[in-house]
């Protein structure tokens, strides 16, 4: 009975884990969608005459800071060995692409992109050191800063909202 009991428990245990064996890459994928979402809904929300807007000289512009976002998902990727699709050229985004509809497209492929690869992850493969360029990070660090990223110009873009009276669209009638 002894037998029975401790095999029940592993099989129990076993299974738990199987079933969380992705629970990080699902995790991180809900928050950078849900991160991305509200950088979309500010995209949108901005006029086309305001993406030409900076707070001041030498500064990214809405328009490039969009595109900075774009491009971002597309060199952290690249870095972790998921190169972008031919069509993209993520070094030039924010000098070729203009137009308010392009620029939200270029943006939503963007996150697209990134949140397929996200879930490619190999939970074993985590760990794995990964040269960015600025830092070495483990994969899991990799996947973090993806998130902190866009979550990082989504403040931007808000401060820039606000400073161009544009109420971003999840706080309107508060």
């Amino acid at each position: 009975m002894k037998k029975i009991l401790t095999l029940s428990v592993c099989l129990v245990t076993f299974v738990a884990f199987a079933q969380q064996d992705n629970t990080v890459q699902n995790t991180l994928q809900g928050m950078v969608a849900m991160v991305q979402g509200q950088v979309v809904q500010l995209a949108e929300a901005f006029d086309e005459e305001q993406y030409d807007w900076r707070p001041a000289d030498g500064i990214r512009s809405v328009r490039e800071s969009i595109l900075h976002i774009a491009a971002a998902n597309y060199f952290l990727a690249s870095k972790m060995g998921y190169p972008p699709p031919e069509d993209v050229d993520f070094m030039g985004m924010e000098a070729n692409i203009i137009g308010k509809e392009n620029v939200i497209d270029a943006l939503k492929k963007s996150n697209e992109f990134i949140l397929d690869k996200i879930t490619k992850e190999e939970t074993e493969k985590l760990g794995d050191e990964v040269d960015f360029g600025f830092m070495k990070l483990n994969r899991l660090g990799g996947l973090l800063v993806v998130l902190e990223h866009n979550g990082e110009h989504k403040g931007q873009l808000i401060a820039y909202a606000r400073s161009n009276g544009v109420t971003p669209p999840w706080s309107q009638g508060q």
